[in-house]
Parts: structure tokens; C-alpha cells; sequence
């Protein structure tokens, strides 16, 4: 189990194309992070909440990624959805240096009842 307070380096931000979006696996949890066009960096839980679409595949832009399977939007700021309730998890990103770190206290807070798939 990742510990709560630990920094997780993800490695260089250029594995992250820009404009684009790179799934990471962090403990079994798949972690999307992705670069926009004016620099900020974002990180949220890969996979969409209404049928589990990757969105690490999905196209972003304005602040927002769309999934591929179905065209849910999510801003990647707030982890909000398009359509209620639905929301992805953010995770705290820092860029050092040139390389990608997530915040592991992230990890180590529950999902929100939307986000559980049944």
C-alpha cells in the first residue's frame, strides 16, 4: 500500500505528449495525467464512471477530456462531469524539474459514491 504522505515520481513530462493524455499505474490504480497546450499539467483517475472508458485516450481541450467510449465530459481541474453526479478523482500534480510527481496522500482518499461502478 502506497503510503499516505509519500511523493510518487511519475518520470519526465515529456512522456507526456502535449495536448495529450498517458495512463500510469500506481498500486493496481490507473492514474491519467495530462498536458495542455498552455503548460498545466493534470492528473485524475483513468477511468470514466459511466462504463469504465480509458480516459487517458480521450481528447482534451479547454480544460476538460472527453471519453472515447461514450463523449462524457470531465473538467480536469474538479474531476466534475458533464452529466450529475458524475465526477472523476483529481490528484495533486507537481512538475520539478521537468518531472511529473502525484501527491500519495491522493491515493489514500476514498472514492466518491458516484464514481462506484456496480
Amino acid at each position: 500500500m502506497i503510503s499516505p504522505t509519500k511523493i510518487i515520481h511519475l518520470g519526465s513530462i515529456d512522456q507526456v505528449p502535449v495536448g495529450q493524455g498517458r495512463c500510469f499505474i500506481i498500486d493496481g490504480e490507473e492514474i491519467a495525467v495530462f498536458r495542455s497546450r498552455d503548460g498545466h499539467v493534470f492528473a485524475v483517475e483513468n477511468r470514466c464512471p459511466h462504463r469504465g472508458g480509458p480516459l487517458a485516450e480521450g481528447v482534451m481541450g479547454d480544460g476538460k477530456v472527453v471519453c472515447p467510449l461514450h463523449g462524457h465530459k470531465f473538467d480536469l481541474a474538479t474531476g466534475q462531469g458533464g452529466e450529475k453526479p458524475e465526477c472523476v478523482r483529481i490528484f495533486s500534480v507537481i512538475i520539478d524539474n521537468g518531472e511529473i510527481k502525484i501527491d500519495g496522500r491522493d491515493l489514500a482518499k476514498p472514492q466518491p459514491r458516484s464514481m462506484v461502478r456496480s
